[in-house]
This record gives C-alpha cells, structure tokens and sequence, in this order.
C-alpha cells in the first residue's frame, strides 16, 4: 500500500502566519521560516509566501485531495485593549457564521474552536518570550476564499462570504478510500485475532473517544470507520463479532439512518427535509426553514429526535450485518454528550451475544 503524504490544515497555516505577525509586532523581526507549536506536543515550520500588511502562508495538503490545497491563507494583527486577550475577525476569504447550530455564534468569523486555539496558543507563546501581553485583534484571509468555498456546502450552513478556518490537530491526514477500507477491515481482523467478541467504530476522533470512555473498550477494539459504514458492516457481516457499538454525530448518522452506507458529504447530503418531518412526527415545531443537521437537534429540546435517528441507524445497520453480529448505535454532541442511543438488547448498554468469536 502507497504511503500517502500528509499536509497541513487551514488553522496551522492560520497558526503560523499569526505568529509570524505577532513576532514582528513585538520585535520588528519577521522570521522567515516560523516554526508552531501544534496540539498534542508537535511543532511544525513554514515558509512565508507574503510578508507585507499581511503576513501570508501557503497551504500544503499533502496528498489529500483538499478544496484549499495550494491556497495562501493570511494573517493581519493589531494591538487591542487591554485585558481584551485575543480577537478573532475574518479577513477576505473567511466566511462569517449566520445561522445557528454551528459551534460558533452568529455574526462570528468562521474559524473553528480547534484552529482558534491553535492561533491563540502561539500568539501567547509569542507574547510571554518577550513580555508583552496578547491583547490583539488576529484577521485572518484565504486566497480565493469566496469562491472556494462553492465547492463546498458552507452556503447551506449558512456561513457566507468565504470559506471555514478547519482542523483540530493541524495535521491533514489524506483521505484515500482504498487505504482507509484497508485499515478499516484490518481493525476488524485484529480484533477477532485477539478474541473481542464487541468492537466500536465511530465516524470521528470526538465520537470514538466519548464511545470508548462510554463503553470501556479497549484501544485494538475501536475502528477509525470515518465515512466507510458499509465497508465495515458488509466486512462484518462475512466475519462477524458478537457486537457493535457505532458513534458519530447527529448530521453524519442522520445520513446511515436514511439508508445511505457511505456517509462522505460529496456522496451523502445530510436530508435536512427528512430530519424536518421526523421532528414534525414527535410533535416538534416546524423545521421547514432550518438548514442544517444541528439546527434541527436544537429546535428538538428534550423531543427524543435523536434516538429515533438512532434507531433508524441501527436498523440500517442490522440489515447489513444480516444476523451475524448485534449492533447498538450511540450519537454525541460536539462536546461528547450522549444525545441518542439506541441499544442491541432490552436496556442501554446490554446486548446478548449473537456468535461466537475465538481467535483466527
């Protein structure tokens, strides 16, 4: 199997064009490379490509097929007020947050928790070296933002204007199908070579640690599925487990709840009108307006909408796995909250054994 390239994302671009920026605003020395301190102890450095008002970094994505590979994503500071910390404002090319459901406010520049996190880090960083408070107003800019972002489905979220700063780590890991069912059905492989008759898969990193911290698996028994939910159900179902355990999101499950066994945004839009009219049939208020996934939940409040897209999931699911292997289906919040379960056996968190697995 080809090692594919791994790459950058928008927020360590964001990262370290700010600190670049910060540096010469503290110092008059703009350092050409900079080097970043990313999460989870990695540091990174990065060529500048402009070093004007705006400090300019041009993204690399590896060999990932990303809509903003090759883009220069800018940074401009300004001191701000005492006390006022840092600032975030969105420059030419980054969209702004106009409608609810999304993990930013309204009227908020469209750069995302992680990514803002990233820059805040390093300008402290910065800041702390030689005294200076970080109190600045950070604008950050994407070359051609505005019209990137048609290829993406920023407009029917309702962030207008240009693209979203993205990415929790920094790192851009390739998304290659054939790669990713590989290492998908090897999870499975090592999980029945160790003898677990239960495995959990989740669609993301957020999703799989709220599982795992949920259920007590152990690390060989959690599968990276991402999008591939019919990868790993149909691989399952010619070498099954006693039980699966599914995690994701309400917009990505809503998508394996519809039926849909490939849950990529390009190959799968989240059915906004369906998850409208199964509010509707919960006695919920009309969502017809609503123009996305975690609008919907919002509007739902305490209506159990999520465990009937959860439910719907694991029908979906268990008419794939044909008998062989029980599954139960879990959706969480952004923040790891349990929002909808929809459990194998009689009460949450049980279900009888369907097979019986031994080591191969």
């Amino acid at each position: 199997m080809v090692e594919l390239r791994r790459g950058w994302t928008t927020g360590a671009c964001a990262a370290a064009a700010a600190r670049a920026a910060c540096e010469r605003l503290f110092t008059g020395h703009l350092p050409d490379p900079v080097a970043i301190d990313l999460p989870h102890g990695l540091r990174a450095s990065f060529s500048l490509t402009e070093t004007g008002a705006w400090v300019g970094v041009r993204k690399d994505a590896g060999d990932d097929p990303d809509t903003t590979h090759g883009a220069i994503v800018r940074a401009r500071l300004r001191p701000a007020p005492p006390g006022t910390g840092v600032a975030f404002r969105a420059g030419p090319g980054v969209g702004t947050v106009t409608l609810p459901g999304l993990p930013l406010a309204v009227g908020e520049p469209a750069i995302n928790p992680g990514p803002r996190a990233m820059v805040a880090a390093n300008l402290r960083a910065v800041a702390d070296e030689y005294g200076m408070a970080a109190d600045l107003t950070v604008e950050i800019g994407i070359e051609d933002g505005e019209a990137l972002a048609h290829h993406t489905a920023n407009a029917r979220l309702g962030i207008v204007g240009g693209l979203s700063v993205l990415g929790t780590t920094g790192v851009v890991i390739p998304y290659s199908c054939a790669a990713w069912v590989h290492a998908v059905h090897r999870g499975v492989d090592v999980a029945r070579a160790a003898g677990l008759d239960h495995v959990g898969a989740a669609t993301g990193r957020g999703s799989e640690a709220a599982l795992q911290a949920r259920l007590g698996l152990p690390d060989h028994a959690m599968i990276d599925m991402g999008d591939f939910a019919g990868a790993l159900l149909k691989y399952l179902r010619r070498q099954p487990v006693s039980r699966l355990s599914l995690a994701g999101g309400f917009g990505k499950l809503s998508k394996l709840a519809a039926g849909h066994l490939d849950l990529h945004a390009d190959r799968s839009p989240v059915d906004i009108p369906r998850l409208a009219a199964e509010l509707t049939a919960l006695g919920g208020p009309d969502a017809s307006g609503v123009v996305s996934a975690g609008a919907v939940l919002a509007l739902a409040g305490d209506l159990p909408l999520a465990q009937r897209i959860a439910e719907q999931a694991r029908e979906t699911a268990r008419a794939v796995l044909a008998g062989g292997t029980e599954v139960d289906v879990h959706i969480f919040d952004r923040r790891g909250r349990l929002v909808g379960t929809a459990p194998c056996g009689q009460t949450a968190g049980y279900c009888s054994p369907s097979v019986s697995i031994t080591a191969v």
